[in-house]
């Protein structure tokens, strides 16, 4: 296992409902990303975006091959079969590793605005399950970004920790994206020193995205 290497998988809520903040989103997404770059050690990014589709744009590459990210908003949100086929799918390209070139660290983060509303493959349950699974047995950690509904509920139906959750108001996506930058950095940190990792947001993070 490379404790130098990290594998981010960003799910990426693009239904229609996010034409309104469609630019910020799109630049906070790629001031993340970028934002990566600063940080000691290597990335591999696994990007999904959804509605009642869902499409992967990359698979497990170096953060240096990914270019950046349009965001083109569109149909409904079936936001649980795209976190639950993200995870099968992540979970698979890892096991697929031999263990030296496996992530010490491998983080997912969910953005959405909106509720779920069209899923067909996965339950609520179902998604909780994997989530507490991969949680629990492999470390990942998770964080959840939502607008326009009770975040924390949202999150902790699904088994994503508090700390790991956060609340953004519509306006201030980029300020939630740049609050994710600076606490995944802050994971990698730790992960590459041996410390403890904190998968939480600082009080003043939540305080720039209300």
């Amino acid at each position: 296992m490379r404790s130098d290497l990290t594998d981010i998988t960003l799910v990426i809520d693009r239904s229609g409902s996010m034409q309104s903040i469609q630019d910020d989103a799109q630049g906070g997404i790629n001031a993340f990303l970028a934002g990566q770059k600063e940080t000691p050690g290597d990335v591999a990014v696994t990007l999904v975006q959804f509605d009642t589709e869902y499409e992967f744009l990359y698979r497990g590459v170096p953060l240096s091959d990914v270019a950046p990210y349009k965001l083109e908003p569109r149909g409904g949100t079936a936001l649980l079969d795209a976190v639950g086929r993200a995870i099968n799918e992540t979970g698979t390209r890892l096991a697929s590793l031999p263990e030296m070139q496996r992530p010490g660290l491998v983080i997912v983060v969910v953005m959405t605005d909106g509720q779920e509303n069209s899923s067909r493959e996965f339950s609520k349950a179902q998604v909780k399950e994997m989530i507490e699974h991969q949680q629990n047995v492999f470390n990942w950690q998770f964080t959840f970004l939502g607008a326009n509904q009770d975040a924390f509920a949202e999150a902790g139906g699904i088994g994503i920790a508090a700390g790991g959750t956060a609340d953004f108001a519509a306006d201030k996506v980029g300020d939630a994206w740049s609050a994710t930058l600076a606490k995944v950095s802050r994971m990698r940190r730790a992960r590459s020193q041996g410390d403890t990792i904190d998968n939480s947001f600082t009080e003043d993070e939540r305080n720039q995205m209300k």
